[in-house]
């Protein structure tokens, strides 16, 4: 009998003995798991117009370097690419479809039918030479020569995403940047119908007219906030690239027309470039800062050849910064803050 207990009471202290070396062990590794859980990467698109051909350059380079993306904000054509590329599109099917639009046409809503006819008319609208040049008039007047209604049709098609949705249901989760000039607020759009939001994002005053969401009546995003690293940050990333396609780098000023003479509006904006402090900000809180040099070439360098030339300068400048982004993605990978 005395043995018998002997013998349970060794037994059960080797168990006990067993699970606690167990428990200390596992213990031991959650400090190294920690440690090996991978930093979360936001890619940040800027506005440029035609100039966005570079960033399709750049995202050749990050995807031979193997960076995985976790988040993106983009502003104007940074949100029309960052929007493709959230949604699944890679660098070289944006590329594709940078290089084969006819972009006079797209952005104008050229009809293509009635290009050979110096006038005709269609539904209400009137056109020259396959321009649209006159419509029924809307309820809301807004100021644009451009409705966008081409490009819309067009990103709805390739974003496959016709309907109201949440941006961070898209395989890669996704904000795009406008403006309200009205109350010279940004607005970070979140969810909603993704082209239409895309489209907002790039309705640059005087060209395109703005896209009307409820109360807000949104323009180019670029006029607040054109390089949204702070967005991006937001979202959750631990480290951010930014591609920056601004070639003439200005302080901000302190000086408001609204302030001054009660002008605000677009005419406030111009004069005191509200949208400098929160830019120079930005450039200066990304991990990986690309700014390809894009001199003379501007925001509607859509030729063929232009496009061809700057996605190049795009990739050639990644390639430049190619090991700024390898350390990155160690970085990355080590979970090191």
């Amino acid at each position: 009998m005395w043995t018998t207990f002997k013998m349970a009471l060794l037994i059960g202290g080797l168990a006990f003995s067993s699970a606690a070396m167990s428990s200390s062990h596992e213990a031991g590794k959650q400090p190294d798991a920690a440690k090996s859980e991978r930093l979360k990467v936001g890619l940040v698109l800027g506005g440029g117009g035609a100039k966005g051909a570079a960033e399709v350059g750049v995202l050749k380079v990050i995807e031979q370097v193997g960076i995985p993306i976790d988040y993106i904000a983009g502003t104007s054509i940074g949100a029309i690419i960052g929007g493709l590329y959230a949604t699944g599109h890679s660098a070289a099917e944006i590329d594709t479809m940078f290089r084969s639009q006819k972009w006079l046409s797209l952005l104008t809503d050229r009809n293509e039918y009635r290009a050979s006819s110096v006038i005709s008319t269609e539904d209400s609208t009137t056109y020259v030479l396959g321009f649209p040049i006159g419509r029924k008039p809307r309820k809301r007047r807004t100021i644009g020569i451009m409705r966008g209604d081409h490009i819309v049709h067009l990103l709805d098609s390739m974003t496959g995403q016709p309907d109201s949705i949440n941006f961070d249901h898209l395989p890669i989760p996704f904000r795009c940047v406008a403006a309200d000039m009205k109350n010279r607020k940004e607005v970070v759009l979140r969810n909603g119908h993704l082209a239409m939001c895309m489209r907002a994002s790039m309705a640059i005053p005087g060209a395109f007219k703005p896209v009307v969401m409820d109360s807000l009546v949104l323009y180019d995003g670029g006029m607040l906030n054109n390089l949204p690293v702070d967005v991006v940050r937001a979202m959750g990333a631990d480290v951010v690239i930014a591609i920056d396609l601004t070639q003439n780098k200005r302080e901000a000023r302190d000086f408001s027309l609204r302030e001054t003479l009660g002008i605000g509006g677009i005419m406030d904006w111009m004069v005191s470039r509200p949208d400098l402090v929160k830019y120079n900000q930005n450039r200066r809180n990304a991990e990986v800062y690309i700014n390809p040099n894009l001199s003379g070439y501007g925001a509607s360098s859509f030729s063929k050849q232009k496009i061809a030339e700057m996605m190049n300068i795009g990739e050639r400048t990644a390639i430049i910064n190619r090991k700024s982004l390898e350390k990155l993605k160690k970085r990355v990978e080590l979970g090191v803050r």
